[in-house]
């Protein structure tokens, strides 16, 4: 079975995060919610506040398939300047494991050069630092280890493609089914 951390900041998207915490358990693929501001209790964009499985320093990230970012602001801001996180963030580049990313988050990699030369989307507006990326407005994009996307209403899209990756088209359509999405 995969394993998956999303990592939250103060000011994340909630729907950005949930919705795909929501889905891969659903799907039967472990992810755990990672705090990056050293209390569980993480504050969303909306003033959601949200109780993380984890803190960043309890993370195996040896361990994990995927690291995924959720958008919002200031939460994609907040991520931008967590330097160990980004020091995990390029170890997984180079080692050609997952890493996803939605909404402003993209940017996060982008401004690392991590989608140099990849098909990659963000928030309509945050396109300027996607630095070197093939900038596209598909719902998602996956190229090679990166999965990205656009922002809150494409939160199943972008839940589902992981899930895809992860478990094969088929287990990705039944859940689109299964939740009566399209």
């Amino acid at each position: 079975m995969a394993k998956i951390a999303i990592f939250l900041a103060n000011g994340f998207e909630e729907i950005e995060a949930l919705t795909v915490v929501d889905l891969l358990r659903r799907a039967k693929i472990e992810i755990t919610t990672a705090s990056i501001t050293g209390d569980k209790t993480v504050e969303g964009s909306h003033g959601i506040k949200v109780e993380a499985d984890a803190l960043l320093a309890d993370i195996d990230f040896d361990g994990l398939d995927m690291i995924i970012l959720p958008g919002g602001m200031p939460g994609t801001k907040n991520l931008d300047a967590c330097e160990p996180l980004k020091a995990k963030i390029a170890e997984f580049n180079n080692a050609k494991k997952m890493l996803g990313a939605i909404c402003a988050a993209p940017t996060v990699y982008g401004k690392m050069g991590i989608l140099n030369g990849k098909k990659a989307c963000c928030y309509p507006g945050c396109e300027g630092d996607l630095l070197g990326a093939n900038v596209v407005t598909d719902e998602t994009a996956k190229d090679g280890n990166i999965i990205t996307s656009r922002g809150m209403g494409t939160a199943i899209p972008f839940g589902l493609a992981i899930i895809e990756h992860f478990n094969g088209k088929d287990a990705a359509d039944a859940m689109a089914k299964a939740i009566v999405y399209k």
